[in-house]
């Protein structure tokens, strides 16, 4: 159980950070995310693995890094802990958050961005947190941070910039019972992510078969 509530903690904190600065319009908010996600996978990757995101679950099961009994409840807590965050910027701000494309992209444009930086994100984590070669390092947090806010710096603009279905899903939901928006783009934030995070993990198979030769 304490896995599974660290997994809400960690997204809840994740996804609010995410909404208090895009309600507020902050410029450089990729920063602020990329060191709060630095910090909440420190504060949870001895417990949970600190995943925060349905897509690396998903990647990190097919790896075989995640035993099947804690998939589905991982994947809960995520969704639960973005929809508790998304309520906390509404209460907090009067507003809402939901992702969408950028003004001018269209739905490839959109889902290559999801995929190819989702893709990058969960080929970084399983090297640096989950490779035979990269134990007992200790800079893993930074490498994931890092990633996520060269991605939110680099396709932001095009796709919002999500790579974790948990932030779409959330504040999505929230925003339609708000009465401000629909589901219409909450596929993009899901389809996009899981196929770029599942096609990551014969790559890192590849790498890590690799290394072994080597070795």
């Amino acid at each position: 159980m304490v896995r599974y509530v660290t997994e809400l903690i960690g997204t809840f904190f994740l996804v609010f950070t995410i909404g208090m600065t895009a309600v507020a319009g902050v410029g450089l908010a990729p920063i602020a995310i990329g060191a709060t996600l630095i910090a909440i996978v420190y504060m949870g990757v001895h417990v949970s693995g600190a995943h925060y995101n349905p897509s690396i679950s998903i990647a990190l099961y097919l790896r075989g890094a995640l035993d099947a009994k804690h998939l589905a409840p991982y994947i809960a807590a995520q969704l639960l802990g973005a929809c508790l965050a998304a309520c906390a910027v509404l209460m907090i701000t009067g507003g809402t958050f939901a992702p969408a494309p950028g003004e001018g992209y269209g739905t490839l444009s959109v889902l290559l961005a999801e995929m190819l930086m989702t893709f990058a994100l969960a080929l970084v984590i399983m090297n640096v947190a989950t490779s035979k070669a990269t134990e007992g390092t200790s800079y893993y947090g930074l490498a994931i941070g890092f990633t996520v806010m060269g991605g939110s710096f680099a396709v932001g603009g095009v796709s919002g910039g999500v790579f974790n279905p948990a932030v779409g899903f959330g504040p999505i939901l929230v925003d339609m019972l708000a009465g401000d928006g629909g589901f219409g783009n909450l596929w993009f934030y899901t389809v996009g992510p899981i196929v770029g995070a599942a096609a990551a993990v014969p790559v890192f198979k590849m790498q890590e078969g690799a290394g072994d030769a080597e070795a």
